[in-house]
């Protein structure tokens, strides 16, 4: 019996594991969604899989509300301005494709 109940947790924190980890990011928004309309508390939910809280909280977290922010920083863009916000921009990731035929 209590080895039925240990290997139960086990699995759970297991199958909770992977969840966390492994699944894609809109996939566990997904179920964090999911889960939040059943009952269960939104933030708990997003802090136990790794994910922020929907956008319709309000936490501004995401930046999407902000419709005036990002035009403005390139419309007043000059060439020195431009040149040293292109060094704090992250790096572009490429991937290289080799084509064995």
């Amino acid at each position: 019996m209590w080895q039925q109940v240990i290997v139960g947790l086990i699995v759970a924190a297991a199958v909770q594991r992977f969840c966390t980890h492994y699944l894609p990011a809109a996939l566990r928004r997904r179920i964090v969604y999911f889960l939040a309309r059943r009952g269960f508390d939104q933030n708990r939910m997003a802090k136990l899989f790794n994910t922020g809280a929907s956008c319709g909280d309000g936490c501004a977290s995401c930046g999407s509300c902000d419709s005036d922010s990002a035009p403005s920083t390139s419309s007043t863009s000059s060439t020195s301005s431009s040149a040293s916000a292109d060094a704090s921009a992250p790096p572009k990731r490429v991937i290289k494709l080799h084509v064995q035929r």
